[in-house]
């Protein structure tokens, strides 16, 4: 009998893995504060690193990995990318971007004087002056300009303003108070008809405490209801696709799609009918080796394999295709969510592949996941 705590119970995803940990037979549910577990389900900002791996006799596995936020936080994306060697010679899915901290804080941020050295060495290194070069340089090839600033830490569409004025953006960021992102907008993505639609792509990718990545076979397309307009970026529900967004402001949310959501064999098919090509080879390629070269170049850092403790992790990858059918990434979520239809067969594929391969379960109570569920990258 291998034993449990949960100390997230906002988590869906995990209070699912709970319920099949429970269902096994196999598993017992502890309190919260129980130091002696096999598994941890924990609140991803909220755990005790340090005190794990020290229980005489217990292997325990935990359900992040410690310094996955460089990949996760917006602003430690962009740093991520810029001074990795292995990203920055390779990567030209990403785009532009700056990280920008507001003149109103109380500990000033500190100029990138040198480029990539001080925003390597710096733990905050301000790109104001860099973006309002690139700006004008662009402004001055009559290039397109529209420019999106992200909250750092924010999500369903929070702390984000769109616009092709740099004064606007800087200003925005220093009334919000808080590290943001600015980001060359892609202004000529790849529509859905009908309707005129953008969309985004959320993958789920889980890591295993070998730090062996596997791509979940289903993906969804988060749409929008509003047609997309490349003069109007005031109107957030033609530019974001969050769910939160789509059903509080747009009049038209689930005219297209059920909850705004298209699942990879729809997406599939009208690929195939709207432009002769298939999802496979134009879009997932792309997308796998973009996970691949994101979450190898951050193995090093925070793999635990010579830890007293093990981990494992569910990202949320997201992207966007431009009109000639190239990816982008956007971000990378540390605790994503999951469309409801899903749940059940991705969950049951954590537990097989991360929970199961440290903690076998007695085959005779157990059928293991299709193999197929989550493809190995």
């Amino acid at each position: 009998m291998y034993t449990f705590v949960v100390r997230d119970e906002n988590s869906t995803v995990y209070a699912e893995v709970a319920k099949i940990l429970l269902a096994s037979g196999q598993w017992k549910r502890l309190k919260r504060d129980n130091p002696k577990f096999n598994l941890m389900l924990g609140e991803r900002n909220r755990l005790p690193f340090g005190r794990l791996g020290h229980e005489p006799g217990l292997v325990q596995l935990v359900n992040y990995y410690r310094g996955a936020d460089k990949l996760c936080r917006k602003a430690s994306l962009v740093k991520l990318i810029k001074t990795s060697p292995e990203l920055t010679e390779t990567c030209t899915w990403f785009p532009e971007s700056y990280v920008i901290y507001p003149t109103n804080e109380k500990t000033p941020a500190m100029r990138a004087r040198n480029g990539l050295p001080d925003l390597a060495n710096a733990p905050r290194t301000d790109e104001r002056e860099e973006f309002r070069s690139s700006f004008n340089k662009k402004k001055e090839n009559e290039e397109g300009n529209v420019w999106i600033a992200k909250s750092s830490s924010g999500a369903k569409g929070e702390g984000i303003l769109i616009s092709s004025d740099a004064t606007e953006l800087l200003d925005f960021i220093d009334n919000q108070g808080q590290v943001h992102v600015i980001q060359k907008y892609l202004e000529s993505p790849l529509l859905l008809e009908p309707g005129h639609r953008k969309f985004d792509i959320r993958s789920w990718v889980l890591v295993d405490n070998q730090y062996n990545i596997y791509l979940y076979r289903e993906g969804v397309l988060r749409t929008s209801s509003e047609p997309y307009s490349d003069t109007n970026f005031q109107d957030m529900t033609s530019h974001l696709t969050n769910h939160c967004i789509q059903k509080e402001h747009s009049k038209n949310y689930g005219r297209y799609e059920e909850g705004n959501e298209m699942f990879f064999e729809e997406f599939n098919q009208y690929l195939v009918t709207s432009l002769n090509i298939n999802l496979e080879n134009s879009i997932l390629c792309q997308i796998k080796e973009i996970i691949r070269v994101c979450l190898s170049c951050l193995e090093p850092a925070i793999s635990t394999k010579y830890l007293p403790y093990h981990s494992f992790q569910l990202f949320g990858f997201d992207f966007m295709v431009d009109k000639n059918l190239k990816v982008w990434l956007i971000e990378v979520n540390g605790a994503p969510a999951c469309a409801q239809k899903l749940y059940a067969e991705l969950c049951k594929g954590i537990v097989d592949l991360a929970i199961s391969s440290v903690f076998p379960l007695n085959e005779e109570n157990h059928k293991p996941t299709e193999d197929n569920v989550f493809i190995k990258l």
